[in-house]
């Protein structure tokens, strides 16, 4: 029978374990949420556009220019997030977005869809998401990085099973003025109170990352036995110094191409479903099958990248997008369920499994006290790469009559991106786990 100090000990020492899914938790439902209400947009286009009569370009747009404004504000999210934590920045992004959700309703003219749906959703959206989670959950995992990063990222799916087809219905039903004020209240009902308990490091509350008890030996030998190049370890890596490496501009280089690939689909799939033969509903169903097949193939995929490389997953992912623009090519020419079967799970499965090693692959070359500011900058990449994609997009639809073009242009944008990481080289820097000596 054990006494009640050994049960004290025991549970402090499971503390850190237990505290640090429990971050992974609430970023899984932030993530689900913050995620779904900015895919959303794909839904709103089609009955903006009927009730407005405005230009795809013009439309989409609004999108992109929400973008714009949170990549010229990323590298002071970055700074903000290591001097403040995630509670301030996550907790300011929940605010804009459900203010830009809510005032949605009240929508008449382009500018202020510009004001709504695009500064304050996709700018409050980029404070609580995938940038803001790559921030502060590396820190709060070391061995099992990518796999804790892809749990949390793999809420966006779940998300989007229940979220969109859930906001699609509330259109058909009242109007997509109703969705935003359905998405507006969960928002600030759900995300603003559990975010309350996030922290920025597992060392600001007396913990250790991936469950090691402070009674345990530091991490020092392990931390250090994954160094390839101890010489560039050894640099206190501030952005300034980030900069002048050609390290940094790869990333930059690959993020940007991964991104506009990504939301140059996400954007318009549910549009130009319909173009081509498909339902509203149907369409609104495909894309949330999209982010529904993804987790499983962030988890695993994200957990693969623990034990073989950053790269290698990198390269599956913008290989699952070129896949998914062949396809939806070939959906012009000949629709057909296999087609659309092959686009949604070669998008899911394999193209958002991006999203587990973005952080990481940051990380283990910029690893240190600045890596939020120097992630910050390249977040400029990433959010400038998807605010291009959809623009893009729709002008090159608007002036030629058809999607292909820019879905080619896009299946180049994957080629360059994966090259560009296997270019930057992680792996040269730090092994993954998997890649450790044994013994």
């Amino acid at each position: 029978m054990h006494d009640s100090k050994t049960v004290s000990r025991h549970w402090s020492s499971r503390l850190p374990f237990y505290y640090g899914w429990v971050i992974i938790g609430i970023a899984f439902v932030t993530m689900a949420i913050s995620v779904s209400a900015r895919t959303a947009f794909s839904l709103l286009l089609p009955p903006l556009i009927d009730e407005f009569g405005w230009d795809r370009g013009l439309a989409a747009g609004a999108f992109s220019f929400g973008f714009l404004v949170s990549a010229a504000l990323s590298p002071i999210v970055g700074r903000l997030m290591d001097r403040h934590g995630p509670r301030v920045v996550i907790e300011s992004g929940m605010c804009l977005l459900a203010a830009g959700l809510l005032a949605a309703a009240a929508i008449e003219k382009p500018w202020q869809l510009y004001a709504t749906l695009g500064v304050l959703v996709g700018g409050g959206a980029n404070l609580m998401s995938f940038t803001a989670q790559s921030l502060f959950l590396p820190h709060w995992f070391v061995r099992r990085r990518g796999l804790a990063m892809s749990l949390a990222f793999s809420g966006v799916g779940v998300g989007a099973i229940v979220l969109l087809p859930w906001l699609q219905s509330i259109i058909g039903r009242d109007g997509w003025r109703a969705s935003c004020w359905a998405m507006g209240l969960l928002v600030l009902l759900v995300v603003g109170p559990l975010n309350l308990f996030v922290r920025r490091r597992p060392e600001d509350i007396g913990l250790l990352p991936d469950g090691a008890s402070r009674s345990a030996a530091p991490d020092a030998g392990r931390t250090m036995a994954n160094v390839v190049d101890p010489a560039w370890t050894a640099v206190e890596w501030t952005l300034a110094r980030a900069m002048r490496t050609s390290r940094f501009w790869w990333i930059v280089l690959g993020y940007f191409c991964a991104l506009f690939a990504w939301y140059a689909v996400q954007v318009h799939q549910t549009q130009y479903l319909v173009e081509v033969g498909f339902t509203p509903f149907a369409a609104a169903w495909g894309l949330g099958i999209v982010s529904a097949v993804a987790i499983p193939g962030q988890i695993g995929l994200g957990a693969l990248s623990d034990r073989i490389g950053r790269e290698w997953v990198w390269s599956v992912g913008c290989c699952g997008f070129a896949i998914c623009y062949a396809a939806l090519i070939g959906l012009e020419r000949a629709p057909s369920v296999a087609l659309l079967y092959l686009m949604v799970f070669s998008q899911g499965f394999l193209g958002y499994a991006l999203t587990s090693v973005m952080g990481p692959i940051v990380a283990e070359i910029f690893e240190g006290p600045h890596y939020g500011a120097i992630f910050g900058a390249i977040t400029v990449a990433l959010i400038g790469g998807g605010a291009a994609g959809p623009w893009v997009a729709g002008v090159i639809r608007d002036v030629t009559g058809s999607y292909g073009p820019a879905f080619m242009l896009a299946i180049a944008c994957c080629v360059i991106s994966a090259a560009a990481i296997w270019i930057a080289a992680p792996r040269k820097v730090r092994l993954v786990p998997g890649r450790l000596p044994q013994g």
